[in-house]
């Protein structure tokens, strides 16, 4: 099936979507901010750019949009109809496995953080972002 619009509106559409600063990666640097941790945002040396790093302890935060990087993909494809954002979806989650084995090559513990979860237990999201800076 094709986009039902046209390229250069498909193209306005998708500029106007952040890549940073988004309200889940508010949420949750809010959240480790109250907690007492502070971060550096957009590590753009690192594989992946990583939405939160915490350098000295060489943990990388990634703040995932369930539809934009997959949650439970293959439901998700099920309901795709249109080959552009199967496409989409399956190079975000590929270009994140790749990120995520190059930040681990080099020492970094990786946290992955979705936004449902974020969203609906964020005590057990802070609790894990603090059990990988105590490892």
């Amino acid at each position: 099936m094709t986009d039902h619009v046209s390229k250069e509106a498909r193209s306005r559409i998708m500029s106007s979507i952040r890549s940073k600063n988004t309200k889940t990666e508010l949420s949750c640097a809010k959240l480790m901010w109250n907690a007492g941790l502070r971060y550096q945002k957009q590590a753009t040396d690192l594989p992946g750019k990583p939405d939160f790093i915490f350098r000295s302890k060489k943990v990388a935060i990634f703040v995932d949009g369930d539809f934009w990087h997959g949650w439970q993909y293959p439901k998700l494809r099920e309901k795709l109809r249109n080959e552009y954002w199967i496409k989409k979806i399956e190079n975000n989650r590929k270009r994140d496995r790749k990120n995520h084995s190059a930040l681990r090559k080099k020492g970094w513990k990786v946290v992955r953080i979705w936004e449902h979860q974020l969203k609906n237990q964020p005590n057990d999201v802070l609790t894990r972002i603090i059990q990988a800076l105590n490892a």
